[in-house]
């Protein structure tokens, strides 16, 4: 309920590219977010998610974040955590042409879980490496073994606050939070890991309307003096620390 409401409270307050003023962000949503345009990669993308919508075997899954609002047991079905918890393919193909629009080269991934928003990144041909961080170990292994084809993707089995302290690369270009949907842990890991950013770093938040505290997460990091603009399309939060920008937030219908 807490989802519905807060969506019909952001369509009264969102706008698309003509309330936008700033050339950054007008760009960013016309030519990225509102990109109509057919690429050959959504094809591996959707291949991807198909084969594990066929997938029946069956995994146990440990939550270390918030739990799952559709399954009652942690013996699940590959192909329901695809349909159920897994990156629709809307997000996936959005997910795709940021990376894409921002020529971006080197990820930070906190939540793997079956690699559909990872493979997506992934395919674009100026992504250098994808590391990717999942805590359960079963759902590791097998989707491990899934993108075992890609050699852009490095797969780290570990919880998220015991992993960040030992990452070695220095920067990041894109950090993309979508695991431990909660109020505390997301604020935690995005302090912990603004070392991690430059001036043109993105940092991308799932399910900001996940509950009440992940709104509230949210409105802490938009506020936060590193930050000086966001855009907020319900599904994903955006966060840029662009000295150049004047500090701005921006509700975008996509």
């Amino acid at each position: 309920m807490y989802s519905i409401r807060s969506y019909l409270k952001f369509l009264k307050a969102s706008k698309n590219q003509h309330g936008v003023h700033s050339p950054f962000i007008y760009n960013f949503v016309t030519k990225c977010l509102y990109d109509k345009t057919k690429y050959q990669e959504y094809q591996l993308i959707k291949a991807y998610r198909k084969s594990l919508l066929k997938n029946n075997n069956r995994i146990t899954v440990t939550d270390f974040g918030s739990g799952s609002r559709y399954f009652r047991t942690n013996r699940r079905k590959i192909g329901a955590i695809a349909a159920n918890s897994g990156t629709p393919l809307k997000k996936s193909k959005l997910l795709f042409r940021v990376v894409n629009y921002f020529k971006t080269q080197n990820i930070l991934e906190l939540g793997t879980s079956l690699g559909i928003a990872t493979q997506a990144m992934a395919t674009s041909k100026f992504v250098e490496k994808i590391t990717s961080i999942e805590g359960c170990k079963n759902t590791f292994e097998f989707t491990k073994k899934s993108l075992s084809n890609c050699n852009k993707i490095e797969l780290i089995n570990n919880q998220f606050d015991s992993y960040i302290p030992k990452i070695k690369a220095s920067i990041f270009d894109l950090i993309y939070f979508d695991g431990h949907h909660d109020k505390d842990a997301t604020i935690s890991y995005f302090e912990a890991l603004l070392s991690r950013a430059k001036n043109d770093s993105l940092f991308i938040f799932d399910d900001i309307y996940w509950s009440q505290g992940m709104t509230e997460a949210w409105n802490h990091i938009k506020a936060h003096n590193s930050v000086t603009v966001t855009v907020d399309i319900f599904h994903f939060g955006f966060v840029f620390f662009r000295k150049e920008q004047t500090k701005e937030h921006f509700k975008i219908r996509v």
